[in-house]
């Protein structure tokens, strides 16, 4: 199978989505091991980050497989490249997994991709599309304040631009959090940071792109953000 999923879009814009966690699929001839329910949850996939790409209309590179069989926003090296625990939950199957095989199939073509249609593209913009869970499931009652949060790591050329912008249209934004793109950000350090791209690392809460109304005004919302950073960057 492709490890991808490329949404057709106006190149002219200068901007390219990706979204690494987009996809819950299990590949034919993988057994992770977990009952099926798991496979909609956070742990497998990013809700929401598919609808939006597609809502937000420019060009985008989905991830085709999920973040249980390989995590395709982790270095090669990476300990939790293919986990075997996420969130309190054990992935059996991946305990003896072969982790060559599996970079080989999906992670290496999935990057070489990416490479290649940057290369191609040579975008003003990446705009990296994820979401984060409303809480932890290791601090019950805690609710996580933040929208949509903005992850870079040594590149702030576009956070320092976007990050006004979201809160002056009255949305609760999180700089480098509710987890910092020092940390989590393989994709973009390799494909933006490493090509002197700028980005923009989006997290939006799941809560709110769950349903396809709250994708719809998420979209809306973060194009204009989007637009007018890219012109931000030209000016």
């Amino acid at each position: 199978m492709i490890p991808w999923t490329e949404l057709p879009g106006n190149d002219t814009t200068g901007i390219l989505l990706i979204a690494d966690h987009a996809s819950a699929i299990v590949p034919e001839g993988v057994d992770l091991g977990v009952p099926p329910e798991l496979m909609h949850e956070h742990v497998a996939i990013d809700i929401g980050v598919a609808d939006v790409a597609r809502a937000l209309g420019y060009p985008a590179i989905l991830g085709g497989v999920s973040r249980l069989v390989i995590d395709l926003n982790r270095e090669a090296d990476s300990p939790g490249l293919v986990p075997t625990e996420s969130d309190g939950h054990t992935i059996p199957g991946n305990i003896d997994a072969d982790v060559a095989d599996r970079i080989t199939r999906w992670w290496r073509p999935y990057h070489d991709h990416l490479a290649a249609r940057i290369a191609a593209m040579r975008p003003a913009l990446i705009v990296s599309l994820h979401s984060f869970t409303p809480g932890l499931r290791s601090r019950p009652g805690e609710k996580r304040p933040w929208q949509v949060g903005v992850l870079y790591n040594q590149d702030e050329r576009a956070p320092r631009i976007a990050i006004p912008l979201l809160r002056a249209a009255g949305i609760v934004t999180g700089d480098n959090e509710p987890y910092s793109g020092k940390i989590l950000n393989a994709t973009m350090n390799r494909h933006a940071e490493g090509n002197g791209i700028p980005y923009l690392g989006f997290e939006v809460r799941q809560d709110l792109i769950g349903e396809s109304e709250g994708v719809a005004q998420w979209a809306a919302r973060l194009r204009p953000v989007i637009e007018a950073t890219r012109v931000g960057l030209s000016g």
